[in-house]
């Protein structure tokens, strides 16, 4: 069996200072909300958080932007955070951008223990610079690094007491790919249930990439609200 928190706080409280953190979610989608919480509540500092972007000035990620609790940001998109373009644009926050699908590689390759691999995106652009290139079958490529983090926090819709998860739906978007690349990995689920009730085919994410799992409610906000016209 798995360790499992009582509350977002009791499951990063041992976070310390100058940690590396992997946070899965797109958007406001599938983010571990109450563990984020928590590291606000710890007020944890020095912080490099890898995710696909920074959350919104009021949830998420950008409360702990919003806390100065993070030094440094690798991710792919970031625009729907005023607090993080501010603190960009001052110097108070270093931001390493990165295509998306290079992101989600370079998560990937930390997890399956690949130290680097060849892209083509970025080649002749920013990404790119002071990064080694080679040219394969007359194509030019961008040496990547492979991204491993401390900790990964995520979110999944089931877990049984084992650790093996299922998300929902959009909600899987980076998270498998996270829960691979952490030494530790914490877990916020919907729901634990016992082991044997979650079927072999339906497992997304084994127990082995696990080591502490949180039942939490979530609000599940949405980033941008939009109506139909007409």
């Amino acid at each position: 069996m798995k360790r499992q928190f009582m509350d977002g706080y009791d499951a990063v409280k041992d976070i310390p200072n100058g940690s590396t953190l992997m946070v899965g979610g797109f958007g406001l989608v599938g983010i571990p909300e109450q563990m984020i919480l928590g590291l606000v509540e710890s007020g944890v500092k020095g912080l490099t958080v890898i995710s696909n972007n920074c959350g919104v000035d009021d949830w998420g990620l950008g409360l702990l932007l919003k806390n100065h609790q993070i030094t440094k940001m690798i991710g792919s998109y970031v625009g729907e955070n005023k607090e993080f373009e501010r603190q960009v644009l001052s110097g108070e926050l270093e931001v390493e951008l990165t295509p998306q699908g290079t992101l989600a590689e370079r998560i990937r390759a930390g997890g399956a223990g690949i130290p680097a691999f060849y892209t083509p995106a970025g080649v002749g652009t920013p990404v790119a610079e002071g990064k080694e290139t080679r040219v394969f079958d007359g194509k030019e490529y961008v040496l990547e690094k492979g991204l491993k983090a401390d900790y990964s926090l995520i979110r999944a819709l089931k877990a049984d007491e084992m650790g093996n998860l299922i998300y929902n739906k959009t909600a899987r978007n980076f998270n498998p790919m996270i829960a691979a690349a952490g030494k530790v990995t914490l877990v916020e689920v919907e729901q634990i249930v016992q082991t044997g009730m979650v079927e072999p085919d339906q497992i997304h994410t084994p127990g082995i990439y696990v080591q502490g799992l949180l039942e939490a409610v979530q609000e599940k906000r949405i980033e941008r609200r939009t109506v139909r016209e007409g």
